[in-house]
């Protein structure tokens, strides 16, 4: 990983959040007599645009603006957005929705052809989206994206203004919740083509969900507004919405307190008890489908050999990061696919799973001195991390564990900006790196296809195994439930047998709520749709 590459990943971020908030409108704080709430965000957004984001910060603003096919209840549960009616062929290949009558917020239509457009522009390889293998289930999806047919062969076709069929190259029962995932959000067509990438700035974006943005001002605030044309506006509450940035998780539980945030996404995780003690009213800690990982770059040294990979992750001790570091309830984790997901087994797990750490460090040893380490020929590497969240106290930790091993394994550890290192690990511009996934709907592919080929550059670890690869593709196109979520495990023990990824730990959601905040509902994904939130009346 090179500094000139971060430098320059640097300057674009800021240049491109600096021209969006040169081009918004509006005040620095609402004027509205309605209901105003401030939501505590993460991260700052690089975008806006369904087609470009990956984060789950842009996903809670975008979220409140776009609404697919189907959207989420209060519970984060599929139901139907756009689609009134469905019907689906006996083989489950192919599905057909009927849309509602919905306008766009400038009036006009929301009609199939916006959403075949859509489907289109997100999978031509022109528009760069990081996130378009999340769509490969589609037909010719995949060949689209790489270039090899034109947008045109793409299985979405606008029947007619009200009705939309999606072709599959397998059969999805998962499909509903993929729907509502924002790479599959409508986009309207005459505004894209009017404004090209400019279309998301404040003064050229529309809408078909309850908010529009109408001011965004880098590192400080998004600002939305209640879109009046929403086909359900009589029942959303909350008329303005700001959402800040806020990568200091303590610097955020002191504006809950002092009550400049209605809410945040997040808390540091060694102040639950006192956060319990001093606003018990407010923490939320509840189970989250996601998975807190390392990423190894398998196309260079030291880092293509499997021993490796293997030995740093079993030097880990998950359970003192996750009781002594982060705090909060997080498991440490021992498979790739977090607990609770749907019809499946849960049976693949590490090899050494019930060994002591102390046991696995001398493994470990003899690992990496089998793979030609040792006093004379140091492991030396570069660990980068997320800047945000626990990342930055999780960092040193593991950095003393792989130094366990031996005084010649040599880790050096550097912190990015969450968006940029992201940004990295997407280019393959890392050697070893953090992330988090969260469960995009509650299937095990949604976590199983980070590992499979053709999955770049979300597959950050660039791994490829046929063997694994055949056993996803052969899962996929299997109708038997059971059957398919065993294929998918045997699949999930080759990766973690192979160790592209090192699992840590798996997610809890941790927030801190107002409870003058009605309407947010604790779930699995930790999505919390504007929509459905409101505040009372306090005293």
């Amino acid at each position: 990983m090179t500094i000139t590459r971060r430098l320059s990943l640097l300057l674009m971020a800021g240049a491109s959040a600096l021209a969006l908030a040169a081009c918004g409108g509006g005040g620095d704080s609402a004027d509205s007599d309605g209901v105003v709430l401030h939501r505590g965000n993460g991260a700052e957004p690089l975008t806006l645009d369904p087609h470009k984001a990956s984060g789950t910060w842009e996903n809670n603003i975008i979220g409140d603006m776009f609404i697919g096919l189907f959207t989420e209840n209060a519970e984060a549960e599929p139901i139907p957005g756009m689609a009134t009616d469905w019907s689906v062929t006996e083989d489950g290949m192919s599905w057909t929705f009927t849309l509602r009558e919905a306008v766009w917020s400038d009036g006009e239509p929301v009609t199939a052809e916006d959403f075949e457009y859509a489907f289109r522009r997100i999978l031509d390889p022109a528009t760069l989206a990081n996130y378009a293998s999340l769509l490969y289930p589609i037909r010719n999806a995949r060949q689209v994206n790489a270039g090899e047919l034109p947008p045109e062969e793409l299985g979405v076709t606008a029947i007619d203004a009200q009705t939309l069929r999606i072709d599959l190259e397998f059969p999805a029962p998962y499909l509903p919740g993929l729907l509502t995932h924002y790479t599959t959000f409508p986009v309207p067509q005459h505004v894209v083509e009017q404004y090209g990438d400019a279309w998301v700035q404040p003064q050229n974006i529309v809408t078909n969900g309850p908010y529009k943005l109408v001011n965004w001002r880098a590192n400080d605030f998004v600002l939305s507004e209640r879109n009046e044309l929403f086909w359900d506006n009589e029942n959303v509450c909350v008329d303005e919405v700001f959402y800040y940035p806020t990568v200091d998780n303590p610097a955020a539980e002191r504006r809950v307190r002092n009550g400049e945030l209605d809410l945040n996404v997040d808390f540091a995780g060694q102040n639950l008890d006192f956060l319990r003690r001093e606003i018990p009213d407010y923490v939320r800690v509840h189970p989250y489908l996601g998975i807190v990982y390392f990423a190894f770059n398998t196309t260079e040294a030291p880092f293509d050999d499997p021993r490796v990979r293997n030995a740093l992750s079993m030097a880990v001790d998950r359970e003192f990061i996750a009781t002594d570091i982060l705090r909060a309830g997080q498991i440490p984790a021992y498979s790739f696919v977090p607990p609770g997901v749907n019809a499946y087994p849960s049976d693949a797990r590490v090899t050494w799973e019930d060994v002591s750490v102390e046991e696995r460090r001398e493994m470990a040893r003899e690992m990496l001195i089998e793979a030609g380490y040792g006093p004379d020929n140091p492991l030396r590497f570069e660990y980068s991390h997320r800047t945000t969240g626990d990342n930055p106290r999780v960092a040193p930790v593991v950095q003393q564990d792989w130094s366990l091993i031996a005084d010649w394994v040599q880790p050096e550890i550097v912190g990015i900006e969450t968006q940029i290192h992201y940004a990295n690990l997407r280019a393959g511009d890392f050697s070893l790196g953090d992330g988090g996934w969260i469960g995009d709907y509650n299937d095990a592919y949604n976590f199983l296809f980070l590992g499979e080929t053709d999955s770049v550059p979300m597959n950050y670890s660039r791994w490829s195994n046929p063997e694994y690869d055949a056993l996803v593709e052969q899962a996929n196109r299997t109708l038997d439930a059971e059957e398919r979520g065993d294929l998918l495990s045997d699949a999930e023990q080759i990766l973690l047998d192979d160790s592209p990824y090192m699992p840590l730990v798996y997610y809890v959601n941790k927030a801190l709520v107002n409870p003058a905040v009605t309407g947010w509902e604790d779930n699995l994904t930790h999505i919390h749709r504007t929509r459905y939130l409101c505040m009372a009346e306090t005293d």
